[in-house]
């Protein structure tokens, strides 16, 4: 195996092979990483002083999962079971990463969004054990130290967030850290990166939520959000302390501010490995999306016509992405910007418009071409007359807004083309700037509809029809495995464009004909399997990959991935390795 090995003993753990253990008795009993609770088998109980520490029944790992599982569905309330899997990954870790391996399709919700989302915003009162590490304004001097403080010796992956953007819901300050731990929960159930390399962060820059700074029960940095040259240098001394602790080790960013995420991703991704998830994620898996709503409806991805409402940091990660997927298909860059228009909360985006920073202006339709189409002005410049004017097969918005596509919009658009692809991707799901049931019937049922939010299926004619969530969980787990893999020096656009592309393959035909344009979520796993592979190939084409060209990236990517299972222990001799602390 070309990469290399992870800390002992998690190096045989992860293979599936007996592993020494240098802990016995209760203290190997309360170690999360290391636990099999009941499932101690009875030699194990003898040679760890576990015997009589345990009820006499051993319990499989199969019925462990089954136990679980019926406890969850006992509870009432998504919050509740959102803490009943904290509690259990607190416990036992390998078997709360094999209920959600199991059981993705029915537990994501709870993990991620939308429960994630009630979970940041009453952490400080459901707070029963913190995880990952916090970074304070008062650190910038010792962020290096701190880091050298996490559980783990060989961090490979940083799912790290200031809390400014969470969701849809705005400033959570210290609840933010909600998402890192349940974005690293993805990655490993979906991929099988094993915990032991990973680390969620939370940047407590303080808060501008005073609802929060006012609660006596806050647990986070109770100050004003640090802004400016401070603010900057806290990132600068946080991506340096990382280089220094882990070089190499891949930074995910999440929920920073719109500004600030386009602003630290440029400045640091060709400096460390990094990607930022809501820019690029989301442009990955909604680019997917359209690629897969072409091949559904037999059209040419260059053929495809998009406006696309919201200009934020997702919305040009989306237009970005786009754009590169429409000049490898053929088209010129005029012809890009024609085909992929942009609006902001000022309307179209052109670049007669004096307001625009350099992102949207280098993604701005030319003013020519605006005026071309009668939308030179403020007055002809809203979502309704863009959608009039361009004719777009594809509407997408990234607003913010609930209810933002109204009845007119989404007519307008069905009356331009027999079958749009319609993705409304704000979330939570209140945020929605559609339902698909309105979608449906404003459409006559033509549309074909993506979410950023779950909703349950939608009756259609008669028939039940599945709403397919453009869900994030699709590319960053498999874009993390395939960087780690290859042991990259940067995440390219390449890449990214690869993961989007990988991710639309994984489409079968039948859902395609059902007008269903992501996966299953049960296929989950497979999928980020084929997302690693495919970005794991284009790091080593590109030559931004640290593994020799040869490389077999698939076998490899494959050998990487940790299925959460039991393995038999062995004890330990003097010289054996030391068991980490979790």
């Amino acid at each position: 195996m070309v990469m290399r090995p992870l800390p002992r003993p998690f190096d045989r753990i992860a293979a599936g092979l007996d592993a020494p253990i240098d802990v016995s008795g209760s203290d190997l009993l309360t170690r999360r990483l290391l636990t099999k609770d009941l499932a101690f088998p009875e030699d194990e109980r003898l040679t760890f002083g576990l015997r009589g520490l345990l009820p006499e029944r051993v319990l499989t790992i199969e019925e462990q999962v089954n136990l679980e599982v019926e406890h969850l569905r006992r509870k009432q309330d998504d919050l509740e079971r959102y803490i009943g899997l904290a509690a259990l990954q607190d416990r036992n870790a390998t078997l709360f990463y094999r209920v959600l391996a199991e059981h993705v399709e029915e537990f994501l919700p709870v993990v991620y969004t939308p429960t994630v989302g009630r979970a940041c915003q009453e952490y400080s009162h459901i707070l029963r054990r913190t995880r990952g590490l916090w970074i304070t304004p008062a650190d910038v001097d010792r962020v290096p130290e701190i880091l050298r403080h996490a559980p783990y010796e060989d961090v490979r992956l940083i799912v790290v967030t200031d809390n400014e953007r969470i969701l849809g819901l705005g400033d959570q300050g210290a609840g933010g850290m909600a998402i890192p731990v349940g974005k690293l929960a993805l990655y490993t159930a979906a991929c099988g990166i094993h915990p032991a390399l990973t680390l969620p962060v939370s940047l407590d820059v303080g808060t501008d939520n005073e609802t929060l700074r006012a609660d006596p029960l806050y647990v986070g940095h109770r100050a004003p959000r640090l802004r400016g040259a401070a603010y900057d240098e806290l990132i600068e001394a946080f991506v340096n302390g990382v280089q220094e602790v882990w070089p190499g080790c891949l930074i995910h960013w999440e929920d920073f501010k719109g500004s600030n995420a386009l602003a630290i991703l440029q400045r640091y991704r060709g400096r460390s490995p990094s990607f930022n998830d809501d820019i690029q994620g989301t442009a990955a898996v909604v680019v997917a999306g359209v690629i897969a709503g072409a091949r559904a409806l037999g059209r040419p991805l260059a053929g495809m016509r998009v406006v696309l409402a919201g200009a934020g940091a997702a919305g040009i990660g989306i237009a970005r992405l786009l754009g590169q997927a429409l000049r490898q298909e053929g088209l010129s860059e005029e012809a890009v910007r024609e085909a992929v228009v942009l609006l902001d909360s000022q309307g179209l985006v052109h670049d007669g418009r004096p307001d625009l920073d350099q992102n949207k202006r280098s993604l701005a339709l030319r003013l020519e071409s605006a005026r071309a189409l009668g939308l030179a002005t403020s007055a002809t410049a809203d979502l309704d007359s863009v959608v009039g004017a361009v004719r777009p097969t594809v509407l997408i918005g990234t607003t913010g807004v609930a209810g933002a596509f109204s009845e007119r919009v989404i007519r307008a658009v069905a009356a331009g083309t027999d079958r749009p692809i319609v993705l409304p991707l704000s979330n939570p799901t209140s945020m929605s700037e559609a339902t698909p049931a309105d979608i449906f019937r404003w459409t006559d049922g033509r549309a074909l509809v993506a979410t950023g939010s779950p909703f349950p299926p939608v009756v259609v004619g008669g028939a039940a029809r599945e709403i397919p969530q453009a869900n994030n969980v699709f590319i960053f787990p498999g874009l993390g495995l395939g960087s780690i893999v290859a042991e990259v020096r940067m995440v390219s656009d390449g890449m990214v464009l690869a993961a989007a592309r990988a991710l639309a393959d994984s489409v079968s035909p039948d859902r395609l004909v059902a007008g269903l344009l992501y996966p299953a979520v049960r296929e989950l796993r497979a999928v980020s399997t084929t997302v690693g592979v495919a970005v794991a190939r284009t790091a080593i084409a590109e030559g931004v990959a640290g593994v020799p060209g040869d490389t077999d990236a698939e076998a490899e990517l494959r050998a990487a991935a940790w299925w959460p299972a039991y393995v038999p222990y062995t004890v330990a001799g003097p010289a054996g390795p030391h068991s980490t602390p979790m």
